[in-house]
């Protein structure tokens, strides 16, 4: 597995703008998935955004469109999300998550994954 350690979360007002960083100890295989969920209190775990390390394919849950950006810089090992015009609603814990490549066909299923960050809050105020 895969050891992943997330950072950038915080408190915002609705409107702003945060990063998101995903530090990876490795990218262990060539073709891997690298994801990020989240979680609000009461509610399942949801996908974000994800993105498949070959082709530089990105996904996206349709509230994110337009408004999430995920990407990567391999040489890091390091995953990121810029989230741009944060709603009330996107207040959670956003976890990362990693896995080989095949896993990016079903992205936004958590069960895939095997490896996990602690998370971090992202708070956003109206």
């Amino acid at each position: 597995r895969v050891q992943l350690v997330e950072s950038g979360g915080g408190s915002v007002q609705a409107g702003g703008s945060l990063r998101l960083s995903c530090a990876a100890s490795t990218f262990a295989f060539t073709n891997n998935c690298m994801a990020w969920f989240r979680q609000a209190p009461g509610k399942e775990r949801e996908g974000v955004a994800s993105s498949w390390s070959i082709g530089g394919f990105t996904y996206y849950a349709d509230s994110m469109k337009g408004r999430f950006t995920i990407s990567r810089d391999n040489a890091k090992n390091t995953v990121y999300l810029q989230m741009n015009s944060l709603k009330p609603e996107d207040t959670a814990v956003y976890y990362c998550a990693a896995a080989d490549g095949s896993t990016c066909d079903h992205w936004d299923r958590s069960d895939k994954f095997d490896s996990w960050g602690q998370g971090t809050q992202v708070t956003v105020s109206s």
